[in-house]
């Protein structure tokens, strides 16, 4: 797999997906938090939570 930068924070509150997410993008990892729980609420549900822990177990650590 090609190395692209994306990896887990260190600043984690679960896995540190939002935190590695927030950092690549160059956004606040408690806004990013804020607009991923809100995403999660207003879109299913399920699709977020899924795509969460794909990340989770498929990025490397930073």
């Amino acid at each position: 797999m090609a190395n692209n930068g994306l990896t887990k924070s260190s600043n984690k509150v679960l896995a540190g997906v939002c935190g590695g997410l927030a950092e690549k993008m160059g956004v606040d990892a408690n806004l990013f938090r804020a607009l991923f729980v809100f995403a999660t609420i207003f879109t299913a549900i399920f699709p977020c939570i899924v795509l969460y822990i794909i990340l989770a177990l498929f990025l490397p650590d930073a």
